[in-house]
């Protein structure tokens, strides 16, 4: 048994490395938003600055123009996965704010340090996303049946 002293310290101990934890998560959350953000501008600054205009402009024949339209199909994914990302984000970072983070919506576990390193705006443990993913497998299974 630890005395009140060594409890006391003890939880001061593991409060301070929970909130560094927490600290890295939270750059790590802004630094990934901040990337985010720049490479959607950037795309964004491609299409204001004309520059699938110029390639059409320049364009020879139906293919040429297939491949401009398929470009700009792909930068406009890439934009929307960007804006679901940044969402996901800004929600981990309200859950950081409300101390909620990291705890997996589904069964209420913490979610390990390490799944939150790899996917910082994770929301599941990764044996409830394993479920979750099964089930929406079998689902579209389903559907095509």
């Amino acid at each position: 048994m630890l005395e009140n002293g060594e409890q006391k310290e003890l939880g001061q101990k593991q409060e301070k490395e929970s909130y560094i934890r927490a600290e890295n998560l939270k750059k790590l959350l802004i630094n990934l938003r901040e990337k985010l953000i720049r490479e959607a501008k950037e795309e964004i600054k491609k299409f204001k600055g004309g520059e699938k205009k110029q390639i059409v402009e320049s364009v020879m024949d139906d293919a040429d123009l297939s491949v401009i339209d398929l470009s700009e199909d792909i930068s406009l994914k890439q934009l929307s996965a960007h804006r679901e990302t940044l969402i996901k984000i800004d929600e981990a970072l309200r859950k950081l704010e409300e101390g909620t983070y990291g705890l997996c919506e589904e069964c209420g576990e913490e979610i390990s340090v390490e799944r939150l390193k790899i996917i910082p705006f994770a929301t599941h443990c990764i044996e409830c996303q394993e479920k979750k993913e099964l089930l929406e497998k079998i689902q579209q299974s389903e559907e095509l049946l």
